[in-house]
């Protein structure tokens, strides 16, 4: 099952692509995927949705084998994508993916039989209020334990590091069980050494049968992934997955499987010259911008 753990990480701010060279990636898509894209105005917009399906495409490509034109990627009513295929093979008992993308990168991962999330974060200073003043507009989202470790981090730019740490762990947890936000983040609780060996309690009971890791990234970037039990998924993506139950000795096997590292690949990797079609897709460049959360 380890060919099914992958972890990939595109840097969209060093692609600086031609009129000619965006379109030529943007046909390797289906045509529904390409009006996704660009729907939106602002180039970095279009770059990071754009660069978010293409590494879906090429992951599923190049784990399962199947050709480009034949992959099918449909999303729950939350957002969560999951394939549509019946050639994932017994070695991947449940493979799926998910993908994330904030600041500068792009960050994606999958699993052959556990739940994942992944989930990316910029560590962004807010420009129009403090940072105590932009944390606390969000103190719902966390439990007294989190808000306390996170108030007395240090300094403001400590303070705002935690805050960024304890999201990011968070969004990868509602990203793999398929929910959105609307599950509830203030009744998950994450515990840490040193954002090393780090657990997960919702409703003050502990998830034993979860993993989760973050990195550090550079310029001040995160990423977490987070590894759990299928049976914990939202009613619509459990009805995308082949098999919500399993043995302990099964699960375990898949839960302990090694995190590998993430790879970073460039644009050029994630399209193939055999799918580029010979018409290029023009690109308009007078749509409204849709700036809506997506690739949950």
């Amino acid at each position: 099952m380890e060919k099914g753990v992958k972890r990939w990480l595109v840097d969209t701010s060093k692609w600086n692509p031609t009129p000619h060279d965006f379109s030529l990636a943007l046909s390797v898509l289906p045509q529904h995927e390409r009006s996704s894209v660009t729907r939106f105005l602002r180039m970095e917009d279009r770059k990071q949705a754009l660069v978010s399906r293409l590494l879906q495409y090429a992951l599923v490509h190049e784990v399962l084998g199947i050709p480009y034109n034949e992959i099918v990627i449909k999303r729950t009513f939350e957002g969560k994508p999951y394939l549509e295929c019946s050639k994932v093979g017994i070695e991947f008992p449940n493979f799926n993916f998910n993908v994330s993308h904030h600041g500068d990168y792009v960050a994606m991962a999958s699993e052959p039989l556990c739940l994942v999330g992944v989930d990316v974060v910029c560590c962004i200073k807010p420009k129009k209020e403090t940072v105590l003043e932009f944390i606390e507009n969000l103190s719902p989202y966390f439990s007294s334990l989190e808000w306390d470790n996170i108030i007395n981090a240090g300094t403001s730019d400590e303070i705002l590091v935690v805050f960024y740490r304890y999201w990011c762990l968070k969004e990868a947890f509602v990203k793999a069980i398929g929910s959105g936000l609307a599950y509830g983040v203030d009744k998950i609780e994450f515990h840490h050494t040193n954002w090393t060996n780090i657990s997960v309690n919702v409703d003050g009971e502990p998830l034993t049968e979860w993993r989760f890791w973050l990195f550090e990234l550079p310029k001040r970037h995160w990423v977490a992934v987070a590894r759990g039990h299928p049976r914990f998924a939202a009613e619509s993506y459990k009805r995308t997955i082949t098999r919500a139950e399993f043995d302990e000795e099964e699960y375990h096997k898949g839960l302990h499987l090694p995190n590998v590292a993430f790879v970073t690949q460039i644009i050029e990797q994630l399209v193939p010259v055999s799918q580029v079609k010979e018409s290029l897709i023009p690109v308009s460049h007078g749509e409204e911008s849709l700036h809506e959360q997506e690739d949950t």
